[in-house]
């Protein structure tokens, strides 16, 4: 984002969503320079593909770390300042493959899904204070999500069951990268007008395969593990 740092209508700041000392450092230069904070989206996240049965516990960790715990982790940071406002709006950034889990990317969908019931949850207990929380589930959204999914596949242990499946595991790699995926800034210009809109929707989904996803969560089990098993071959 260092093309940004010369454009006056940008505040850039160094944050690490793992890290508590450097959301406090983040939050308070803000309200230094600014007085409030309006708006919090929790974008930041990190991919995953293994078998959940072989994949290494530091590696479950650590999605659920950026996932799940530093969205928290800001929201927990900025609450106060809106409470005392009693007006804000918190957006978090989960994903539509948290309605229909499929194979090989099991950690990425359960924190991801963890992250939407806490959203949930949050949007009940945040009501009372005029604070507004949404739920923003991507479809398949062209971005570097692919290239840091490789290389933390890259850094994977060799299967031990699962040698087999290893061309369709890490062809789930790339999956939401396809030449038909949504690009990013159609997706954030349609994200930003629905947060800005004066009653913004509790959920907000859009891009490539959401509407596939919504459907397959509907579905009976049986049919859309016959459907998973032979589009991702496991």
């Amino acid at each position: 984002m260092k093309s940004l740092e010369n454009d006056p209508r940008f505040f850039l700041q160094e944050l690490d969503v793992v890290s508590e000392d450097s959301i406090r450092r983040a939050v308070t230069k803000t309200l230094d320079e600014f007085g409030h904070i309006d708006v919090l989206v929790n974008n930041a996240g990190v991919h995953l593909v293994a078998p959940l049965a072989e994949v290494p516990m530091s590696s479950f960790e650590h999605v659920f770390n950026t996932n799940v715990y530093g969205p928290m982790r800001l929201i927990q940071s900025v609450v106060p300042h809106m409470v005392i406002r009693r007006k804000g709006k918190i957006v978090n950034i989960g994903s539509i493959t948290a309605l229909a889990p499929g194979p090989w990317a099991g950690v990425y969908s359960a924190s991801k899904a963890a992250l939407h019931a806490l959203t949930d949850t949050l949007r009940l207990e945040l009501r009372t204070f005029g604070i507004s929380v949404i739920n923003v589930a991507p479809g398949a959204i062209r971005s570097n999500l692919g290239k840091s999914s490789a290389t933390s596949y890259g850094q994977m242990p060799e299967w031990k069951f699962y040698k087999p499946f290893e061309a369709a595991i890490s062809a789930r790699i790339d999956l939401s990268q396809g030449p038909k995926s949504t690009p990013a800034e159609e997706f954030a210009k349609r994200t930003v007008a629905m947060v800005l809109s004066k009653q913004p929707p509790a959920w907000f989904s859009y891009g490539q395969l959401s509407t596939i996803l919504a459907i397959l969560y509907y579905l009976p089990l049986s049919i859309r593990d016959y459907i998973y098993r032979l589009a991702l071959k496991c």
